[in-house]
């Protein structure tokens, strides 16, 4: 008879998917059951732990201390319900307490030192792990493998590499999950580098491995020390290459991409402008019948305007049958940063209707669109409406934006004044903001009071100098331009050079301003002069005072003459069909030559050129540009 009624509860138990089936089961049991069972005890503390819904703890744990009878399974099972309620804490102070209640039925095994190793890496308890690795030599599970990679993930996740490293090289057979967990760690904490050294020597490689180095490299490129701030946008671009080059690695192993490599791939892209290939991981979705959720379907919106493709963009996020704040804050952002100011607040108009509630991210891209079409008072309905209608502080980067409004305006005492009373101290950006509305304006005072702050956050980064010797400059105040000089040099400061990137066939080509390392310099410098005959010829005349530099004027044309930007362009006339678009992608803000030679180079090649430089997409065409010189 008891035999059959614990038989019924054991059924009732695998088939119970909620808490309150499982509380109905327990009274059932405790009504029933004369005598503790404990594989019926374990059953019903493993059941409320594997339920879908959040684990109640409080009740987990009152089930627990009610068994008189516990054995090593029902100790392991209670840690780990602590560990996956997010309470490491607790699983680390039950393992100990177990260790107390050590004796026939109750021993430590592989399970509860692995469980206990997360418990240490996710509190970043080196004292208690390294003490706990005592136990592991102690009590003779040295070998055991699901042992061993909780240990590496453990010392990985406290920062000590060494150690992780030791733990893997002592391992007589260690599988691909044991590589994978430390890959993984390697590129959590952005050592890119280690983790590639790790792949190389990696015996075989699963998905996870592809995925964790694809997405380390196109996700990771702006992880770097306060001392190479500066170099960032350049290693982002190295990390984003190294991503597509381990995509077509990935393709030739034959190894399946899922969707988790097309979102990274996808980041890759555009962060590089790549749009031919990211058009090729459109297609390659597509046909192997990978679904585009709302997720995928942002992430290819998204590469689409960052790639300059804004008409493909707006066709994807149309395509989109359910689309979140997130989706429709990358449409808002990337209708801005197109110059399509009023097209953005539209689409804001429209998330409205529907109900979508927005967020900081899309005030950002509502005001980057004010900024970059010149609508201060549109601007400032936006900003202030942040709290008016939907409840929420603007934040840092909202006055920041207001200020680049303001500023780009011509109302520099106006941005001065939003500094001033400012409802926290202004940070780099903003001070930024306002520098380079001064450069854009020529006001010299201004710009100094604005690098003197700035300089203050950001000692290190040459861009901020450059935009004051930038001004200097304009002023033709050429000793104030010396002694900037002198101070970077003196305080160790490296300009990073501007570079304009093309894509051609899929590949990616890259050149610095009087660049001869590509094998068709030849035949790119030949094509320049002819542009630059051709277009001179058409009426225009070289900027000189967009130079730095106090030489004479033909110098400073030399110098103009083979600017980033113009060598990528030509390298595309040469090598793209008559007619079809150009585009251009550049680390820094185009200098004034260099927009206005673009803008005849569109018209007498009639060619569109499209332009991404730091701040925003010029659309060339016919001798004119999208952001009517506002810019």
């Amino acid at each position: 008879m008891r035999k059959g009624i614990e038989q019924r509860i054991a059924s009732l138990l695998k088939d119970t998917k909620t808490q309150k089936q499982l509380l109905q089961v327990h009274a059932f049991y405790i009504k029933t059951c004369s005598s503790h069972n404990r594989f019926l005890q374990a059953k019903l503390l493993g059941t409320l732990v594997s339920l879908p819904t959040p684990i109640d703890l409080h009740y987990a744990r009152a089930l627990f201390d009610s068994f008189p009878l516990r054995d090593t399974f029902i100790w392991n099972t209670m840690i780990r319900a602590y560990l996956y309620a997010q309470n490491p804490q607790h699983s680390v102070t039950l393992y100990f307490q177990m260790l107390l209640h050590h004796d026939e039925h109750v021993s430590v095994d592989s399970f509860s030192l692995s469980l206990v190793f997360q418990a240490c890496g996710r509190l970043l308890d080196w004292e208690n792990g390294t003490k706990i690795h005592t136990h592991v030599l102690k009590l003779g599970f040295a070998p055991d493998l699901f042992v061993q990679t909780a240990l590496i993930e453990m010392y990985a996740k406290c920062g000590h590499l060494d150690y992780a490293c030791k733990v893997l090289d002592s391992m007589e057979e260690p599988d691909l999950v044991s590589y994978n967990v430390l890959l993984v760690e390697y590129v959590r904490i952005g050592e890119i580098k280690m983790a590639h050294q790790l792949f190389n020597r990696m015996p075989q490689r699963d998905l996870v491995s592809w995925n964790t180095m694809i997405h380390g490299y196109a996700s990771l490129g702006d992880v770097g020390t306060a001392h190479k701030l500066s170099h960032t946008d350049v290693e982002h671009r190295q990390q984003s290459n190294e991503a597509l080059k381990l995509f077509h690695e990935m393709q030739v192993a034959n190894v399946v991409p899922d969707r988790v490599t097309m979102l990274s791939v996808l980041s890759a892209c555009a962060s590089l402008g790549a749009l031919g290939m990211g058009k090729m991981v459109h297609e390659y979705i597509e046909r192997n019948g990978i679904g585009i959720d709302m997720k995928l379907g942002t992430s290819l919106l998204d590469m689409y305007a960052k790639c300059g493709d804004i008409d493909n963009a707006l066709r994807m996020f149309e395509l989109l049958d359910h689309k979140d704040v997130f989706t429709w804050s990358v449409m808002i952002m990337g209708l801005a940063n197109h110059g399509f100011g009023e097209q953005a607040l539209a689409c804001f108009s429209k998330m409205i209707t529907e109900g979508i509630k927005p967020n900081d991210v899309t005030f950002i891209g509502l005001l980057s669109a004010c900024s970059h079409s010149g609508l201060v008072d549109k601007g400032w309905v936006c900003f202030k409406s942040m709290s008016c209608l939907y409840g929420f502080s603007p934040k840092i980067e909202h006055y920041g934006c207001m200020v680049d409004i303001l500023g780009r305006a011509g109302l520099l005492e106006e941005a001065r004044e939003l500094i001033r009373t400012m409802p926290f101290a202004p940070d780099a950006k903003v001070w930024r903001a306002f520098l380079g509305a001064c450069k854009i304006h020529k006001n010299v005072d201004l710009a100094q009071e604005a690098t003197l702050n700035l300089l203050e956050l950001e000692p290190h980064v040459d861009g901020n100098y450059l935009l004051l010797s930038n001004i200097y400059s304009q002023a033709k105040k050429w000793d104030r331009v010396v002694m900037l000089r002198r101070s970077m040099k003196c305080s160790n400061i490296q300009r990073v050079p501007g570079s304009s990137s093309v894509e051609v066939d899929n590949t990616v080509y890259e050149f610095v301003s009087g660049d001869k390392s590509h094998p068709k310099s030849l035949e790119i410098y030949e094509m320049l002069e002819e542009v630059l005959d051709r277009i001179q010829c058409a009426g225009y005349e070289p900027l000189t005072t967009s130079t730095v530099q106090d030489v004479n004027e033909q110098e400073k044309q030399n110098a103009l003459a083979t600017h980033s930007e113009k060598l990528a362009i030509a390298y595309g006339l040469l090598t793209t069909p008559p007619g079809s678009p150009i585009r251009i992608f550049k680390n820094l803000r185009v200098c004034e030559d260099c927009h206005l030679s673009i803008k005849f180079i569109s018209k007498v090649y009639q060619r569109k050129i499209i332009v991404r430089d730091r701040n925003r997409f010029h659309h060339f065409y016919g001798g004119s540009c999208s952001c009517r010189d506002y810019w």
